[in-house]
């Protein structure tokens, strides 16, 4: 899906808004423990089965994104029940408070994700703004943007004004002293 086919999903059902709203509680949770502020749900016949948020500086894992937590919590959430992991993620419905990196992209529209709603879109990561994964992927995921999108960037300017405690001594930018 190109970047300019990303849908406004200004008109989700009351459901799709209550899950949203639960992958935003996340995210804040993620800007108090000075995480990228990224909160993601999994929901899958109705029940949320996975929530999580970036958990990156804390584990010092560049791996563990939002998406990437959940994608483990289904994996014991199908081990528990005896379910299949794969027929499982075709049927599930993930939210998440910012669009999906390349990464976390790749890994949802390649397990067959049924749909993705997310809020801001990722100016520098993106797996649809950035790098279309959509067509390098066999996918059938279906997509909604831009749902409380100027939230979700307020929570990262939020986090990027101050400083990351867990970036390399070389990546720190300097603060600007305003005069």
């Amino acid at each position: 899906m190109a970047t300019s086919d990303i849908p406004d999903s200004s008109n989700l059902t009351q459901n799709e808004q209550k899950f949203l709203d639960l992958a935003f509680k996340y995210a804040y949770k993620a800007l108090a423990a000075q995480e990228v502020p990224v909160g993601c749900i999994f929901v899958y016949e109705g029940e949320v089965i996975a929530l999580g948020r970036n958990d990156v500086n804390e584990t010092r894992n560049a791996t563990r994104h939002a998406e990437m937590i959940c994608i483990n919590q289904v994996n014991s959430y199908c081990a528990e029940r005896q379910l299949d992991v794969h027929e499982t993620l075709r049927k599930v419905s993930v939210y998440v408070t910012v669009e999906p990196c390349i990464m976390c992209a790749a890994a949802l529209f390649t397990f067959g994700i049924e749909l993705v709603v997310f809020g801001c879109r990722n100016d520098r990561f993106g797996g649809q703004t950035v790098f279309d994964v959509a067509a390098v992927t066999p996918n059938t995921t279906r997509v909604k943007g831009g749902h409380r999108a100027d939230e979700a960037m307020q929570l990262l300017k939020e986090f990027y004004k101050g400083t990351n405690p867990s970036a390399p001594a070389s990546k720190v930018k300097d603060k600007k002293i305003e005069k």
